[in-house]
């Protein structure tokens, strides 16, 4: 499992749950910013925008952690609406605030397409927190997300919330090991940045030929392929951990178990 260590922790349970026996080596880390400049503007004005649409559960403690550090009060969010992806409509619940938009298909697309059945949408204004990438290129789904939104018509603001990068290799040395040796049977990707990050901890396609590659989604599972790698793996249901799980036991089922060996 490539996830940053507070995703990792959830889907490791659901792959334990269905008796398989879970590798962590997250190949990104998520950290606080070293500049708030644009993110401290936006908050100060954070009345001024229709909408505020999440992608991410990091971005929403990132988002709400500065909130509270710039000791700024919650009912200033009142005027605006929430977009959120799958279970992280939980988080924001967690939090006191409001989903007003819970799209069908958990992904940025899926928020897109729902916010397109509103009639008054174009000339909204909508606040986005993305990531700021560090060693790593921005994956396509945020520039594309982005994109949607503009071409709906929408006033789009994007704010760097967090920053992601890329872990060093030399702490993996086991992990490593065991890719080369075939001893891990499934690497289980949750997104793009994830592969990003496991690709420059390889020398080439030999170390991880062995392993068959599963990936949460289709947009991750999209982007893998166009980073070189073939997916055997896809969860359809990509709401929550529990339908990765699910993805990969099934492909485990002709084998056994998947028990029997890593993810």
């Amino acid at each position: 499992m490539t996830a940053p260590r507070n995703y990792a922790a959830r889907l490791s349970q659901q792959l334990i749950n269905q008796g398989g026996l879970p590798f962590l080596m997250p190949t990104i880390e998520t950290c606080l910013l070293e500049n708030f400049t644009e993110l401290d503007a936006a908050l100060q004005h954070i009345n001024t925008f229709d909408w505020i649409a999440f992608t991410s559960r990091n971005g929403i403690d990132a988002f709400f952690q500065r909130i509270e550090d710039l000791g700024l009060n919650l009912l200033l969010l009142t005027i605006c609406r929430f977009c959120a992806i799958g279970l992280d409509a939980e988080r924001l619940a967690a939090l006191g605030i409001k989903v007003d938009l819970l799209p069908k298909e958990p992904s940025p697309a899926g928020i897109i397409a729902e916010l397109a059945k509103i009639p008054d949408i174009a000339k909204k204004s909508v606040l986005v927190p993305v990531p700021e990438f560090v060693d790593l290129p921005e994956p396509d789904v945020i520039p594309s997300f982005i994109a949607g939104l503009e071409k709906l018509g929408m006033k789009v603001t994007r704010v760097p919330t967090y920053r992601t990068r890329c872990l060093d290799k030399n702490i993996y040395e086991v992990e490593l090991n065991l890719i080369r040796q075939g001893n891990i049977d499934v690497i289980a990707f949750s997104s793009t940045a994830e592969i990003a990050g496991f690709l420059q901890m390889v020398n080439s396609k030999r170390d991880y030929e062995h392993c068959v590659i599963g990936c949460f989604g289709p947009y991750t599972a999209a982007n893998a392929q166009k980073l070189g790698l073939k997916v055997s793996i896809v969860a359809q249901d990509y709401s929550s951990f529990a339908g990765f799980a699910d993805a990969i036991a099934l492909w485990a089922a002709p084998f056994g178990s998947i028990a029997n060996g890593g993810a």
